[in-house]
């Protein structure tokens, strides 16, 4: 059985099953519910009861007697029991969120080709890190020095804080990551930082994504189809060669599973062995020459810089609002190593 939730300000409705809690519904659905530890302790998913009734399957630590007879409900605990109404406020790209510096596990490490390492990692389980899909984490290294990397994985999907590590020649960080980090190794990790989020908007979107800089694109795509905003999406991805397209399929599996989405890969130097009968060139190039009028569109990128410049300097000449550019350079050589 289902029931409906209305939210109160604003007219987003969701649907929850009796299994889940009202925040795992909301988040599974692209909600920003504001939350903390996901457990029962923090209190900071607190909202209010307008109507319907919920339940617990154990009285709930961060809630006080008081506060139930005021029909205040803790959203990471609570089960609808019927169709609810709820007044809670919530978190827009403009909201500051707790910054945390926290200690973290690592859950496993998966090579997804020759030079990006996807690294998991779990938190205690007392604690969950609420972030934007783009934002990034900190590595804090035991020398005071720190490494960045973007967020893989869309907020609503949490369990896990996922990474796309790519070796950079010479990085002490990514070489130990690659050749050393292994399974349950401690790390100590701060954030959510950066404010390269989805901002809020009814124009269609262009991502713009070179090498390891998919990682927040993924992030906010997997976010926006949670939501079903239904947003005209465009994916460009550039890299050199076939193999530097590292999750290639799923990408295609977005574009095939859902009608607002397109994917164009370009590369730059595909391999003879790639037999590629795509896009070739750099991929700003692409963009600019499929979409000659830009004025009417919201445009991420995400990558090196000179991916990041080079778009800026092409997409103004072709009427982009620069207002409407949101980007993410990575610098591989500084402490953001991703």
């Amino acid at each position: 059985m289902s029931f409906q939730i209305q939210l109160q300000p604003g007219e987003h409705q969701f649907s929850i099953s009796e299994q889940e809690s009202v925040l795992d519904a909301a988040l599974r659905q692209g909600l920003n519910f504001p939350y903390g530890c996901r457990s029962g302790y923090c209190g900071a998913c607190k909202c209010r009861l307008l109507n319907g009734r919920v339940d617990y399957a154990t009285p709930p630590e961060a809630l006080s007697v008081e506060e139930m007879d005021q029909n205040i409900v803790l959203s990471c605990q609570a089960r609808a029991q019927t169709d609810l109404e709820l007044q809670v406020n919530l978190l827009d790209a403009n909201s500051k969120l707790q910054v945390k510096k926290l200690p973290c596990r690592v859950a496993g490490k998966q090579k997804l080709t020759h030079d990006v390492m996807e690294l998991g990692l779990k938190l205690p389980a007392t604690e969950r890190l609420q972030f934007f899909a783009g934002q990034y984490i900190d590595f804090l290294l035991a020398d005071g020095r720190r490494r960045s990397f973007s967020i893989a994985n869309a907020p609503h999907d949490d369990e896990l804080i996922m990474l796309h590590i790519r070796h950079v020649e010479g990085g002490d960080f990514t070489g130990h990551v690659f050749n050393h980090i292994k399974e349950k190794d401690i790390l100590r990790i701060e954030g959510p930082l950066g404010g390269f989020v989805l901002q809020e908007s009814d124009r269609p979107l262009l991502f713009m994504a070179g090498g390891t800089g998919f990682a927040p694109v993924k992030s906010m795509i997997e976010h926006l189809i949670a939501e079903q905003a239904g947003r005209s999406i465009h994916l460009y991805w550039g890299a050199r060669a076939k193999h530097d397209l590292y999750m290639h399929d799923l990408a295609i599996h977005w574009a095939t599973q859902h009608d607002h989405i397109l994917y164009t890969p370009v590369l730059s130097a595909p391999a003879v062995t790639d037999d590629w009968t795509g896009h070739k060139g750099l991929v700003h190039e692409a963009i600019a020459a499929e979409y000659p009028d830009l004025s009417g569109f919201d445009i991420y990128a995400s990558g090196p810089p000179a991916m990041v410049q080079a778009g800026q300097s092409a997409f103004l000449k072709q009427g982009m609002l620069r207002e409407r550019y949101f980007s993410d350079a990575f610098e591989f050589q500084t402490p953001k190593e991703s």
